[in-house]
């Protein structure tokens, strides 16, 4: 077995594109469940609003690119509002519903032959990224090194801005919980009859919260298609919500910097289990063979199985994530 391989593709992985993409995507779920109480099972609803936004606008509409950053985020905020406003005065489980409905519903509707001259159907859009790259520093097509880290230079620049974005939103969201603002929506997500005896609005708050976390989200779509220079529907499916609910629920939720730490463990563990499958000596690998067809699809398959035992032991020993704890997963409370 090549373990300087291994070990080089999983130390890429640790800070790869994917890793950031769904720390943002985290960190967004984390101010709505880790920080509020809110259950919102649709946050890649989020992601596909910021997608389809800057998509959309320069593609269909003929906006500057820039711009249609700016739309992204405009529509993640009114997308936050319509799921909002009908639900945040109810139980948890009605924002739970709606949530992941919605996400479907822009999915389907996206994929569909009737948007397909504005969204371009199951093909996409494309050919929206270029003025993106053109502020790249690096020779997009060319491979740098950083130690064990091996990048393409587009990957390298969808990295810096990448890091830089997620570092800065974790540091605003740092500070907005310490200010008075995050102790409510804490008190909220504790005790929400205590809090409106307080006098703080809750249903406010939580509308707020929805719609800061769902921007962040759609932070998260935005780089993802930035660094694919591509939107496809099908890219935006339920699973990815779950494995942001997993990468959060490693790192612990209400914790800072837990959907960084909580992203980068998880897809390190994708990368280094699906490459030591790959790298199997001949002999282990015919025994194996014997119970499981060692296919490129079955080890695709084989990698998801192991880690959700490893999460399967996580959940039995520690329940609120690394850095959690168990207050911050007290989900019959809400």
């Amino acid at each position: 077995m090549d373990w300087g391989f291994i070990f080089e593709r999983s130390f890429s992985a640790m800070i790869g594109p994917e890793v950031v993409v769904y720390a943002l995507a985290a960190v967004g779920l984390n101010v709505h469940f880790g920080y509020t109480g809110l259950m919102n099972f649709g946050q890649v609803g989020f992601m596909a609003a910021g997608a389809y936004g800057v998509g959309v606008s320069v593609f269909w509409l003929g906006w500057n690119f820039w711009v249609g950053i700016i739309f992204a985020f405009v529509y993640a905020g009114v997308l936050a509002l319509l799921l909002g406003l009908p639900t945040l005065r109810l139980r948890a489980d009605y924002l739970a519903l709606v949530t992941i409905a919605a996400s479907e519903t822009i999915r389907l509707l996206a994929r569909s032959r009737v948007m397909r001259p504005i969204t371009g159907g199951v093909e996409g859009v494309n050919q929206f990224a270029g003025p993106f790259y053109d502020l790249s520093p690096f020779e997009l097509g060319e491979f740098y090194s950083f130690g064990p880290f091996k990048y393409l230079g587009r990957d390298v620049w969808v990295l810096m801005v990448g890091w830089t974005l997620l570092i800065l939103i974790t540091l605003m969201v740092r500070q907005l919980m310490r200010s008075p603002w995050g102790r409510t929506l804490r008190a909220i997500r504790e005790d929400e009859d205590a809090a409106r005896a307080l006098g703080k609005n809750s249903y406010f708050y939580k509308m707020q919260s929805l719609m800061l976390g769902g921007m962040i989200g759609a932070v998260a779509g935005v780089i993802q298609v930035i660094q694919k220079a591509s939107v496809q529907a099908d890219t935006f499916n339920p699973v990815i919500t779950f494995t942001i609910w997993t990468i959060l629920i490693i790192g612990g939720p209400g914790r800072v910097w837990s959907p960084i730490i909580g992203s980068s463990i998880y897809w390190t563990l994708i990368v280094f289990i699906e490459n030591t499958l790959r790298q199997l000596p001949p002999d282990l690998r015919s025994t194996l063979e014997d119970t499981v067809q060692l296919s490129d699809f079955n080890i695709a398959m084989l990698r998801f199985i192991l880690v959700g035992l490893g999460l399967m032991l996580l959940a039995r020993f520690r329940p609120q994530g690394i850095f959690g704890s168990r207050e911050e997963m007290a989900l019959d409370s809400r």
